[in-house]
C-alpha cells in the first residue's frame, strides 16, 4: 500500500494535554502540601485536572465573553450589568467547580472551600501560563485556535 498517506486529524490539541499534566503536577502538590486538598489517588487526581480543564476552559470562554461584553458597553448601567456579570461569574465558578468535584467524586476528592479552591485555581492558571509560555516557540505561543478568538 504505497503512496502518500493521509494525515491524521487530532483528536487532542496538544496544548490541552499539556494543560492537564500541569493541572495534575499542581493539584499533586496542592494535596501534598494543603491539607484542605484531597485526592486519594494519582488516578482520582488525574480525573480531577480532566475536570478542571473541561470547567475552566468554559468559564475562561464565558469570562472572555462577558469581557467583551464589558468593553463594548456604551452606557452606565450596561457596563455595570456586564461588570456584575462578571463578578457573579468569577464567584460562582469556584461553587460550581466544588460542586462538581463533589458530586464527581465524592469524599474521594475534596479542593477544600471557596478560598482553597480559589487559590487552587489561581495556580493552576498561573502555571498554565507559565509552562504554555517555557513551551511556545520564539515569537509565537502555545495556544488552541479557540483561546485567540
Amino acid at each position: 500500500m504505497g503512496g502518500s498517506a493521509m494525515p491524521r486529524a487530532r483528536i487532542v490539541n496538544p496544548a490541552d494535554v499539556v494543560d492537564v499534566f500541569v493541572y495534575v503536577v499542581v493539584l499533586n502538590l496542592a494535596a501534598e502540601y494543603v491539607p484542605l486538598v484531597i485526592a486519594e489517588t494519582f488516578t482520582l487526581s488525574l480525573l480531577t485536572a480532566v475536570l478542571l480543564k473541561l470547567v475552566l476552559d468554559v468559564v475562561v470562554l464565558a469570562k472572555n465573553r462577558v469581557k467583551r461584553r464589558l468593553k463594548a458597553a456604551t452606557t452606565v448601567p450596561g457596563k455595570v450589568a456586564a461588570a456584575l456579570l462578571l463578578w457573579a461569574l468569577l464567584v460562582g465558578s469556584k461553587f460550581v467547580v466544588l460542586e462538581l468535584v463533589a458530586l464527581v467524586f465524592a469524599d474521594q476528592v475534596k479542593l477544600g472551600g471557596f478560598f482553597a479552591v480559589t487559590g487552587l485555581i489561581l495556580v493552576l492558571l498561573l502555571s498554565r501560563a507559565g509552562v504554555r509560555w517555557l513551551l511556545a516557540e520564539p515569537g509565537r505561543t502555545l495556544v488552541r485556535e479557540a483561546d485567540e478568538g
